[in-house]
């Protein structure tokens, strides 16, 4: 008899869960929106509405990989910032959530309730740390300085990302061609193949790449129905946090949703500027054939404009005021990554103007010479960054080995720009896959990664653009 109500109860409890998981899935808040299965490594999701009802839908349609985002950024925070996650959870809120307008405050909203209708046991203050993660980096340096603690981390940012935009007498049509690697652990990289097809209610319509559970790209590239183009790498060795500021993430997704021209752009950026994942921008508007790049740091900020000629990217700061007052970077030490880099970009756009097209950029962002070396050998001075094949690493961030480097590719025409498309490559763009155990065994003084890394295999070029 106790086994037969046992097994009714078990039985009615399923057809509860079936039932409310049945009832979720009609909900009328999912009705715009969908994911497509996998293709060449990418997750394509599209998103449509008002601000809650996108987090909703993105919170629903990637509960799973929302789950496993968690669990990489508390164990990343855990090792690198010496906090628990709690610690964020606490800054998230108390700190950030006041400068957050609320449109972006329902948006994350709704992706809390989205994913614990899917069953995730996950909050707002959850949703906001997770999308201040490529801040949180300055401000616990920050934070530790201000009340005395004392941390074995580097008081500077690491380096991520190479990236170009060139326009005019560089490019084979004379028209805009922008491209970018984005440069992260590979904790990171993995999960870092979401496309993102995103029409708000109010702003435009935005294509860009991202991770499951940010309301923004965090890497960033992203085009938008205003003919704009968005990419950026970070400053490199750069110090400076204001708390009062608005987030990072908040401006860089208003910035995507609301510019119509590079002076949008500037202006949402500058506005509320927080020093947070402090960037040189490069920016494109086919409208004119324009580009630009804004170098925003905390104390420095400077906009330069082109309609001949190419920006380049790799995580080293240009204004000589920057550099001395929020830096400690050596611009005449050419070991360095964002150094070799930087001579490698400059070298490629002499020996390709005029020939410069996406086959080009593709080329570009699988490249492996190193210029301080003089050698075809792929590391972290290399465009196409294997921080993995660095007996160097890339200190004081990754040791020797480090599991770490480019981890994904993206590159953009006017013309694809123009109808809100990109080409996108998973992995390393060079072909070379990465594979976990065999790098761990090799390395064990990396294990404390071993529950959540993986392989990481590249993917072929492949080009998504918005559906109709």
């Amino acid at each position: 008899m106790f086994r037969t109500v046992a097994r009714l109860a078990l039985a009615l409890v399923a057809l509860a869960s079936f039932s409310l998981a049945k009832d979720t899935a009609n909900d009328p808040r999912l009705k715009q929106s969908f994911r497509q299965p996998a293709r060449n490594g990418w997750t394509f999701v599209h998103l449509e509405g008002q601000p809650a009802e996108i987090g909703f839908q993105h919170g629903y349609l990637m509960a799973a990989e929302i789950e496993d985002m968690l669990k990489v950024v508390a164990l990343e925070q855990a090792h690198d910032q010496k906090k628990d996650w709690q610690f964020f959870r606490d800054a998230a809120r108390n700190m950030m959530w006041p400068h957050i307008e609320q449109e972006y405050r329902d948006e994350m909203q709704g992706i809390a309730d989205g994913a614990a209708a899917k069953g995730l046991k996950i909050d707002i203050w959850d949703v906001v740390a997770l999308n201040a993660a490529e801040e949180w980096e300055y401000y616990v340096k920050q934070y530790d300085k201000e009340h005395g603690i004392q941390t074995s981390a580097s008081m500077v940012a690491p380096e991520h990302c190479s990236a170009f935009v060139a326009t005019g007498s560089y490019t084979k049509d004379g028209k805009i061609v922008i491209a970018h690697n984005d440069w992260t652990s590979y904790l990171d990289g993995q999960r870092w193949t979401i496309i993102f097809d995103i029409v708000p209610a109010q702003g435009q319509r935005m294509l860009m790449d991202g991770l499951p559970g940010f309301i923004h790209s965090a890497d960033d590239f992203v085009v938008n129905s205003a003919g704009i183009a968005i990419t950026e790498t970070t400053i490199g060795h750069f110090s400076g946090y204001d708390p009062a500021g608005v987030p990072e993430f908040a401006r860089a997704r208003k910035a995507a949703q609301y510019s119509k021209s590079i002076d949008d752009f500037a202006r949402i950026m500058k506005d509320g500027n927080n020093g947070g994942y402090a960037n040189n921008w490069l920016v494109a508007d086919v409208k004119n054939n324009e580009i630009a790049s804004l170098e925003l740091g905390l104390k420095n900020v400077t906009l330069e404009r082109k309609k001949d000629g190419y920006f380049v990217g790799s995580n080293f700061p240009v204004n000589q005021n920057l550099i001395r007052e929020e830096t400690d970077f050596n611009p005449a030490d050419m070991s360095l990554s964002a150094n070799a880099r930087h001579a490698r970009w400059e070298q490629l756009m002499v020996e390709n103007k005029g020939k410069i097209d996406i086959a080009a950029a593709e080329r570009f962002l699988a490249d492996h010479y190193d210029t301080y070396s003089r050698k075809e050998e792929p590391s972290e001075r290399t465009l196409d960054g294997h921080i993995d094949l660095s007996p160097r690493g890339s200190l004081p961030w990754e040791p020797p080995f480090g599991t770490a480097g480019a981890v994904q590719n993206k590159a953009a025409d006017a013309a694809m720009i123009s109808h809100i498309s990109f080409a996108a490559a998973a992995g390393h763009a060079c072909g070379m896959n990465f594979k976990a155990q065999s790098h761990l065994q090799d390395h064990p003084e990396l294990g404390w990664e071993q529950s959540l890394l993986r392989d990481m295999d590249a993917h072929p070029w492949t080009t998504f653009s918005i559906t109709k």
